[in-house]
């Protein structure tokens, strides 16, 4: 499903009207007939309802809302800060609301013990909000907030919300509920306003599915079925041979886990071989806790990490064993071990997926040099940052990644011909073609050591495995927040680790084959 801001959206509509002849006054009918559909299925048939409505189309969607569950017998009230210059279509479903006996208060706001116990609607502004809230809206969106309903319900975007950004406009309705149009905003996914829009419901209007499928889109909310439809499938005439060899290459003094997380995450994902490359110096304590993993001692460094020497070792096993090279998790930042890294990815015959130290050392390059190396790789690459490895890597801070996480995913994988999983909430995919996507699964638990080392693990064994890098980190983080989903469920947000996500695989598997 395609994810658009209110430009595209604006235009979707101008289109369907225009070209297709479907009368506005058609799809804000069905519009206002999917929220109350949505009001009576959540909240009973009842209820009293508030209606807070703007003087634009969201407000005419209000309207019908408003007529539609009076005329269902619902105990209906409309507020309107003025009936001065309604949009077209509001100014008409304004009149045939009046004319149907729908009481429509204007001038004021609803006291508290009128608005307790209540269902509240949220037609103030919608899709349409491009400046700071103030004065008589900012006063409306303060007296939602704090009415003691039983449910808000938003109309399309909670008012306060930007649809592009999902910046909060000075200040925002909460909604319990979102009821939105033909495709999701932004706005509703990214934070904060997706903490905003509550559960969120997209609802068919009638728009062409032409539009709302078109390739002028490049941006999708990554679904189930489509993640699904990149498992790999398994012959019954195989062997460990035909699954992928990952090589994973980290490990240093006191970090050697992250290393075997990632070998552990790759083999419960489905590959056939895995091997852990780790420093000399480490190598006992990873023999002692390996049991289907092999492992490849380098040389190392006085302090435990990889020296420079590893790389013609490690470059000669790539070429005569490996299908695809995981590196990062665990590696350290010492100078010489930063060399080795650069070095090995520079001569890697098989795709790369790049993590953790891996992504220091590659920030150590600084943006000019590192946009160069990328494009110079000979194969494909994975990099899977979390913010502050981002905010390195293109020097940006931190909260500016997080206000802009799909425009700077997408620039860099524009930029360096690279696939690109952003780690965030939520997680963000950028492919060099200019197509992002927006992860729906994972919690707050997954907020933990490892979590990342196992998504690694993931995503290399499913390129190992034959997909394309796009598919693999499609795959791997939609497979990876439903496993740490899975897992939460048993065991808590709180309680959630690294490890139990990896055994929460077999079941997310399940989960997903279920969907084909």
């Amino acid at each position: 499903m395609k994810i658009v801001n209110a430009r595209q959206m604006r235009e979707i509509d101008r289109l369907t009207i225009e070209v297709y002849g479907l009368p506005s006054l058609v799809l804000m009918e069905r519009a206002g007939l999917s929220v109350a559909g949505r009001i009576k299925e959540r909240y009973g048939a009842s209820r009293r309802v508030l209606v807070f409505s703007g003087r634009g189309n969201n407000g005419g969607d209000g309207l019908v809302v408003a007529r539609l569950l009076h005329n269902e017998g619902l105990d209906v009230r409309v507020f309107m800060t003025s009936t001065e210059g309604l949009s077209g279509d509001c100014r008409r479903q304004y009149e045939v609301a009046g004319k149907m006996g729908v009481r429509i208060i204007e001038g004021r706001l609803p006291t508290r013990r009128e608005t307790s116990g209540a269902v509240v609607v949220d037609a103030v502004i919608g899709t349409g909000l491009s400046k700071v809230v103030k004065d008589d809206t900012a006063k409306v969106i303060e007296r939602i907030n704090s009415s003691g309903a039983d449910g808000v319900v938003a109309v399309d975007v909670p008012t306060g919300i930007s649809s592009d950004t999902a910046e909060v406009m000075g200040v925002a309705v909460r909604a319990d509920v979102t009821v939105t149009f033909g495709l999701p905003k932004v706005g509703h996914l990214m934070y904060p306003g997706a903490e905003y829009t509550g559960r969120l419901f997209v609802e068919d209007i009638g728009f062409p599915r032409t539009l709302l499928e078109s390739d002028d889109l490049s941006l999708e909310l990554l679904e189930g079925g489509t993640a699904a439809s990149f498992l790999p499938e398994r012959r019954r005439d195989t062997h460990k041979g035909d699954y992928g060899k990952v090589l994973v290459v980290g490990g240093s003094m006191g970090k050697t886990g992250a290393a075997l997380l990632s070998a552990r995450s790759a083999l419960r994902s489905g590959s056939g071989l895995v091997t852990v490359a780790v420093p000399e110096g480490v190598i006992g304590s990873v023999m002692a806790s390996v049991l289907e993993e092999m492992t490849l001692p380098l040389p190392s460094t006085p302090a435990g990490g990889i020296s420079r020497e590893a790389l013609r070792k490690v470059g000669g096993f790539l070429g005569d064993w490996a299908d695809v090279l995981a590196v990062g998790p665990g590696l350290g930042r010492e100078e010489e071990t930063v060399e080795f890294l650069l070095g090995l990815l520079t001569v890697s015959p098989v795709p790369v997926v790049i993590d953790a130290d891996g992504l220091f050392a590659l920030s150590t390059l600084g943006c000019r040099r590192l946009v160069r190396f990328l494009r110079g790789l000979d194969t494909p690459a994975v990099l899977t940052p979390h913010t502050g490895e981002m905010a390195r890597l293109v020097g940006l801070e931190v909260p500016d990644i997080r206000k802009r996480m799909i425009e700077v995913a997408t620039e860099f994988a524009v930029e360096t011909g690279c696939c690109l999983v952003l780690k965030g909430v939520p997680v963000v995919v950028a492919s060099p073609d200019g197509r992002s996507f927006v992860n729906p699964t994972g919690n707050p638990g997954m907020a933990t050591a490892g979590t990342g080392d196992v998504l690694t693990g993931m995503i290399a064994s499913f390129v190992g495995q034959g997909l394309s890098v796009l598919e693999a980190s499609l795959l791997g983080v939609y497979l990876h927040g439903l496993a740490g989903d899975l897992a939460a469920g048993s065991l808590t947000e709180h309680s959630l680790t690294a490890a139990a996500v990896i055994d929460a695989l077999p079941e997310a598997f399940r989960s997903l084959k279920g969907l084909l």
